[in-house]
């Protein structure tokens, strides 16, 4: 977890679930709303804590920069899903992927001037390039892997990190 690190839930919350997250993943499309779900039944228990993991290149790098621009406008989460839901269409090939991207993303609110000026900054390519030196130094080889409270969840099925954080719930109860 890092100070840069996006939250969603609630920030105080006493087990973290740690994502590495690439947002051009299919796999992490298909987890989302298992974590959504776990995040609504423990709403005071849970947190996600995501670390962007680009193993797509430039689409997944493209996509982490709204989702930054939108955290600074306070739209996280409408973007994530935004992007998450139309993912096959701004993941294709071609030159209109990237077009079709911040279309989603502006369907949803994004402000797009703002957003521009926020990518330009440098401040997003900051914290992508510390998420991808923790990701080399951990040995992530693949998205999603998930940690709770830091225990690694040992496979890719969404109901063993549901049992992995109710696990966690009930020792801190």
């Amino acid at each position: 977890m890092r100070p840069h690190s996006p939250i969603i839930g609630n920030a105080e919350a006493p087990v973290t679930i740690v994502e590495f997250f690439d947002p051009a993943c299919e796999a992490c499309k298909a987890f989302h709303p298992r974590v959504k779900q776990i995040l609504a039944a423990l709403p005071r228990e849970t947190r996600l804590v995501i670390r962007y993991t680009p193993f797509h290149r430039e689409a997944s790098v493209e996509a982490v920069r709204l989702l930054e621009a939108a955290r600074a406008q306070g739209k996280l989460e409408p973007v994530l899903e935004a992007l998450l839901d139309g993912q096959r269409a701004w993941t294709g090939q071609g030159a209109n992927a990237y077009v079709r991207a911040w279309a989603i993303a502006q369907s949803v609110g994004l402000d797009v001037e703002q957003a521009r000026q926020h990518i330009a900054s440098g401040s997003v390519d900051t914290l992508l390039a510390q998420d991808v030196l923790d990701l080399k130094a951990i040995g992530v080889r693949a998205t999603p892997t998930f940690f709770v409270n830091g225990k690694p969840l040992s496979s890719t099925d969404p109901e063993q990190l549901f049992e992995l954080v109710k696990s966690e719930v009930e020792r801190l109860r």
